[in-house]
């Protein structure tokens, strides 16, 4: 069943390539189709061209769908081309002509767009969530190993004294920026597409303003044409965010695997979180975290693939938009999964602390010590002249017992600050 047909068979091999994976993506989805059904039903009833009794009707075979959905029973054979056909299908099985009066007023485009920004919603707010509960962690990490110093690095050089406490507090105050991209993209997609139809809207006198309350969207696109512009835009807005959180879970991913290494030792995992190897009964390897940095940087191409899907298409609608479904929805699926396990795995950290106790490390102190003599008084330019002399003459002697107190220092990580910034993103 095609909700465009008109009483003659598409070629198998065109229904094919034109339907491509849109059933399994649509499984997903198809909670939303229903929530957005029920809000028009009720909405056709308000404004007369229901029934009253043919608008509850429809929203109570919309309750039973949606009850199979939850326990998984809904399925969208090959018989249908997607979840509106079949969603439709089950409605005019169950109530005759009813049924096949809940297309009134929509058509599939701004069927499609409304459940799709349904789904991103509650996406981005699960996302939201996992990236709060990291940041919780990320915290705590840092206020537990705050008086740990780790070896700091510019060029992969050693460079300056850092902490764990700055390296966690690092990943969590970067976590603080990628929600201002998720915000920002949800902001863009709590706006409701519905009653745009096809793109032009409708003769019918609906009630758009009852929709967009019904469903809890914050507004709605007012202009049609610009509802149906924000198919595949809203998607790309959604990946600016995904991809954003992406980069910092790779970052940290990299620098996890790392300091895993025996060069670096410098942090440790339990057995059970890391993996062996086939011939070298020696190896505990960081596979979580190397597919972590591999899966974020596939997600951080994704804002690039729907660029170049939607990238000089003219207004109203067109069959490539189909494509962003596919790219989408597998990339929100890869970024929840990475910050689960990454939240899962950092849990049983095991922190290295006597890291700097390794005289290879003294040249960190270079910069302190050289301090001290500006302290005391000597110009910087000489100071670093005389700081040189004795490290390439081997009289290099480090200043260990650092003092760094300055806002968002070692010795000033200001936790409750990052913590705050964190509450007023989410407010």
């Amino acid at each position: 069943m095609k909700l465009w047909d008109k009483g003659f068979s598409t070629d198998k091999k065109i229904d094919h390539f034109t339907v491509g994976n849109d059933r399994e993506l649509d499984l997903l989805l198809a909670k939303y189709d229903v929530v957005a059904s029920k809000a028009h039903a009720k909405m056709l009833g308000k404004v007369g061209l229901l029934t009253e009794t043919e608008a509850q009707d429809l929203v109570k075979e919309l309750d039973v769908i949606s009850k199979s959905i939850e326990k998984g029973e809904f399925t969208i054979e090959q018989d249908f081309e997607d979840m509106h056909s079949k969603i439709e299908f089950l409605l005019t099985e169950k109530l005759g002509d009813t049924g096949k009066k809940i297309h009134t007023a929509r058509s599939r485009n701004d069927q499609v767009l409304v459940a799709m920004q349904l789904y991103l919603k509650d996406e981005l707010s699960a996302i939201k969530s996992e990236v709060k509960a990291l940041f919780d962690l990320l915290l705590q990490l840092a206020d537990e190993h705050k008086a740990v110093l780790l070896p700091g690095y510019t060029h992969l050089q050693i460079a300056m004294p850092s902490s764990f406490g700055l390296w966690f507090s690092a990943y969590a105050e970067s976590l603080v920026d990628d929600l201002y991209f998720v915000q920002a993209a949800y902001k863009i997609v709590d706006q409701n597409p519905l009653g745009s139809a096809a793109g032009y809207g409708s003769s019918f006198p609906i009630d758009r303003s009852f929709t967009t309350a019904e469903m809890g969207f914050e507004t709605q696109k007012y202009n049609v044409v610009a509802a149906q512009m924000g198919r595949g835009k809203t998607e790309k807005a959604t990946a600016f965010g995904i991809s954003s959180v992406a980069a910092t879970l790779s970052k940290m991913a990299m620098d996890i695997c790392l300091y895993m290494s025996q060069n670096f030792d410098f942090i440790s995992f339990p057995n059970e979180l890391t993996t062996g190897s086939s011939i070298m009964p020696h190896k505990k390897n960081p596979d979580v975290f190397e597919l972590i940095r591999a899966k974020c940087n596939k997600i951080q191409a994704v804002p690039n693939q729907l660029t170049l899907i939607t990238n000089n298409l003219p207004s109203g609608y067109h069959r490539d938009l189909q494509l962003v479904k596919e790219v989408i929805i597998p990339a929100i699926q890869d970024t929840k999964a990475c910050l689960e396990l990454m939240t899962f795995s950092l849990k049983e950290v095991q922190v290295n602390t006597t890291i700097l106790e390794d005289p290879k490390y003294d040249y960190l102190f270079s910069v302190d010590t050289l301090n001290e003599l500006v302290k005391s008084g000597m110009p910087f330019r000489d100071a670093y002249k005389t700081m040189g002399k004795a490290i390439e003459n081997g009289t290099f002697k480090p200043k260990k017992d650092i003092e760094h107190t300055h806002e968002g220092s070692l010795g000033n990580l200001c936790l409750e600050e990052i913590r705050q910034k964190m509450g007023q993103v989410l407010a």
